[in-house]
Formats: C-alpha cells, structure tokens, sequence
C-alpha cells in the first residue's frame, strides 16, 4: 500500500490542520481588502488635503511591506496582552495575515486607479451624484474588476503565508505535517499530502479569479 497505516491514522490530524489553513487564508483575505480599502481611502480624497492622514496609510504601507511577516507576528502577538487580548495565537495570526497583506492590496487598487478617466468623473457628477456614490458604483466596481488577477496572486501568497502561524502555536497543515512526522518518520508521504492539500485551495481560488475576470460589471443601478 502506498499509504503506511501510521499515515493512514493521521489524516484527521492533517484535515484538522488543512481547515485552519483554510480559516486562516479566508480571515487573512477578508481583513486584507477591509484594511486595504480603508488605506487606500485614507490617501484619497477628501482625506487627501489631511497631510497626517496620507502619511499614516503611507508608513503603513512601507512598515508591512519593508518588514518580515514573522517580525509583524511577533509584533501583534506580543502587543495583545496590552489590550486584553493575550492567549489568543489564533486572532493575532488573522490580523497579522490580514494587515500584512492589506498593504499589498492597498498598493494594488491604487494602482489600477488610473483607469478610471477623468470624463468618467465629470459626467457622474453632471448627473448629480454624490460623491460616494460615484465611488462605490463607479470607481471601485472599475477598480477591483481590473485588480481581480492580481488580488487573486495576492492572496494565494497569503495562503502560503499561513505557515508562519506555527510559531505562535496555531496547528496549520504545515505545522500539522510536521507533528505526523515526527511520529511516524513518513516525510516524503506527509509532505506529498500537505502540498495536494494547499492545491486543494489553490485551485479553486485560481479558477475563481479567472471567472470573476471574465465576468461583465455588474448594472451600477440607479442614482
């Protein structure tokens, strides 16, 4: 059999594992497009004329990007006790996850920005729309239908991110292949199966972001 009966008991384990991974990526990819919305807004209008402002969104950007990821989890880790939260590795790997990846997203919308015409603008606003209303109905639906390639790639680094969790003792599939491992001396095994198990993710999310791409937008509705 090409499974040993040792491997073969393990694979609860290994599922237990592969479903944090699993939360981990998706809370990790919820809070990267709420923080990244929220810096990218604070360095747009009509926040753009608050200087502090544009400057917070910008060493935030340049502290999660310029720093290791570990660095920044040890960071968060370490920080929740002062505010009540110590003991919780599992919440300070998801915002660790999400505000890491939250600066790349941020970078990503504000890049694909210069799609967005100023005619597009102008005639919007003869229409008489507000000015949020051009932003959520004009603007970002633009923006991240244009982002979708690139915010995809984004979060399946995130995924293969999630590994660093382990050493604040939160059991992903990395981690958890690891613990097999060192009973049953199986690492070609385990780590064949760890693998099938992030492409297990992957794949999907792949094959998601090339639907939503192809995908029309979605009516902007009345204004």
């Amino acid at each position: 059999m090409w499974l040993s009966p040792q491997v073969i008991q393990s694979i609860p384990s290994l599922i237990d594992g592969w479903m944090m991974t699993v939360a981990l990526t998706v809370l990790g990819a919820i809070g990267s497009l709420i923080w990244g919305h929220i810096a990218l807004a604070m360095q747009l209008a009509p926040l753009a004329p608050l200087a502090p402002v544009r400057w917070l969104a910008r060493l935030y950007i340049s502290f999660m990007r310029g720093t290791p990821a570990l660095v920044q989890l040890f960071l968060v880790f370490f920080s929740l006790p002062l505010v009540g939260l110590g003991g919780r590795p599992l919440l300070a790997a998801a915002l660790t996850l999400g505000l890491n990846s939250a600066a790349y997203t941020a970078e990503i919308l504000r890049g694909n920005l210069r799609i967005i015409t100023r005619g597009q603008i102008d005639a919007a606003t003869a229409l008489g729309m507000a000015p949020w209303r051009i932003a959520t109905r004009i603007v970002m639906p633009q923006v991240i239908k244009s982002s979708i390639p690139a915010l995809i790639n984004e979060f399946t680094i995130l995924l293969k991110t999630t590994p660093l969790a382990s050493v604040v003792a939160v059991t992903e599939l990395t981690y958890a292949g690891q613990m097999v491992i060192a009973r049953t001396y199986t690492s070609s095994q385990i780590m064949l199966m760890v693998s099938i198990g992030y492409l297990a993710v992957v794949l999907p999310v792949l094959a998601l972001g090339k639907h939503l791409a192809r995908a029309p937008l979605a009516a902007t509705g009345r204004s």
